[in-house]
């Protein structure tokens, strides 16, 4: 798998930190969520899961960006 950057609330472009993958995927890079009552919240976390937390600014950001531009191979009068 492959990731390309898209983009981070920090200035120094550590996390948090979100990347498009070659299969169509989001990786979300971020401090593990550590405290207890909000990790008490979580639902139906596997084994090998973790949770991390992302502003609601980047995650809006990215949606933008991604959103308005075509995907890769397809042409923007193909989107319905």
């Amino acid at each position: 798998m492959r990731l390309r950057f898209l983009g981070s609330t920090s200035e120094a472009g550590a996390c948090p930190s979100l990347y498009a993958t070659d299969r169509g995927t989001i990786v979300v890079q971020g401090l593990t969520l550590t405290d207890p009552d909000a990790q008490a919240d979580l639902r139906h976390v596997l084994h090998g899961e973790s949770a991390v937390e992302v502003p609601r600014e980047l995650l809006l950001e990215i949606a933008r960006d991604v959103l308005s531009a075509p995907e890769p191979g397809r042409c923007v009068a193909d989107h319905d």
